[in-house]
């Protein structure tokens, strides 16, 4: 297992992360406990969870499952979603935020999280206030860092420069939807996350399943499958060439021998400012075939044909100033007259 610093802070996680999602939607604790000992004897280190997965039960199956080996695991958590049906029971509000980790301390029985994101965007709470909330949190003792997900680069820049200003504790990590059919986070959130030391920890790297091999091109739903739920797909925002990019996947995985998840998670660890992938899983089988990833290497013409063919159009203004620095080196060179 390879570990790697989340962001510039000097916390070491596996490159590979388990989500448990499922916990306590699909997947009950008995086999919850075989998914969590499998993936700590494999070396995982990294668990992510949410409070409001599996209505706070996703949190209790986690905590149960590392009980008598919490030194072993870095817990992430997330917080945002309704925990209550009161006006306050959501967003990152300070009220939000004190209530909201105090039940999820008590629902993973711990002392303490690891890494606290902020799970979504609140448009309604000023940016100073959910930063200052969670600056407490770490000052206590209660969270050791601080992260968000699904924030536009804008707002995470924003959110950046007010730590730094006010001398605050930073978002160390981002955690963001990546895989071959959704690459929008390269165009901006990947360059600013890489300048400002924000690892990213990438969630849907197989796209809800699209891209384990269960799938043929141009099918988006299979009986017995979380797509056929409609639960967790995220088909929508998949790359308009998502059938074509699925294609060259299963013939890349074919030359390989390999199976197609394996290449998917294999090309998003791989990625630059990438800290970690998680996957999840119901049952501890699915886990193990994912766990193939770590054994090899992408071959570079497989990695240039995977890149070529689920790269995204650039867009203004990376459209327009993509040759601007050769043409500024070009301008320099013509420019030069000889003396007489």
């Amino acid at each position: 297992m390879e570990y790697r610093r989340l962001g510039s802070s000097g916390l070491k996680i596996s490159q590979l992360c388990l989500g448990a999602m499922t916990f306590g939607h699909s997947t009950e604790q008995d086999e919850a406990q075989r998914i969590v000992d499998a993936a700590l004897d494999a070396g995982v280190n990294f668990f992510d969870t949410a409070n409001n997965y599996g209505n706070g039960q996703s949190e209790v199956l986690l905590g149960r499952a590392l009980r008598g080996r919490r030194r072993q695991a870095v817990i992430a958590t997330k917080f945002f979603n309704p925990f209550g049906d009161g006006p306050n029971d959501s967003g990152t509000s300070r009220v939000a935020i004190m209530n909201a980790v105090d039940d999820s301390l008590e629902r993973l029985g711990v002392e303490h999280i690891d890494v606290y994101y902020v799970h979504h965007l609140d448009v309604e709470t000023p940016a100073e206030e959910t930063i200052e909330a969670l600056d407490d949190l770490v000052r206590s003792g209660k969270v050791r860092y601080i992260a968000c997900s699904n924030y536009p680069a804008w707002r995470l820049c924003d959110a950046w420069w007010i730590s730094t200003a006010r001398e605050l504790s930073r978002f160390i990590a981002c955690q963001l939807q990546y895989s071959l059919v959704v690459r929008d986070i390269e165009q901006e959130l990947v360059p600013l996350c890489r300048d400002k030391g924000m690892g990213i920890v990438a969630w849907g790297p197989l796209a809800g399943g699209f891209l384990t091999g269960k799938y043929k091109p141009g099918e988006r739903t299979l009986p017995g499958t979380r797509s056929q739920e409609n639960w967790v797909w995220q088909a929508r925002m998949f790359a308009g060439h998502a059938d074509d990019i699925l294609s060259v996947l299963l013939e890349v995985s074919e030359q390989l021998g390999r199976n197609p998840a394996e290449v998917a998670l294999r090309w998003v660890m791989d990625r630059p400012g990438v800290s970690s992938a998680i996957v999840g899983a119901r049952t501890v089988e699915q886990f193990q075939r994912n766990l193939g990833a770590l054994e090899f290497e992408l071959p570079e013409d497989v990695r240039v044909r995977l890149d070529e063919v689920s790269h995204l159009p650039d867009r203004y203004p990376e459209s327009f100033e993509r040759d601007m620095p050769a043409r500024r080196a070009n301008a320099i060179r013509v420019g030069r007259k000889e003396r007489a």
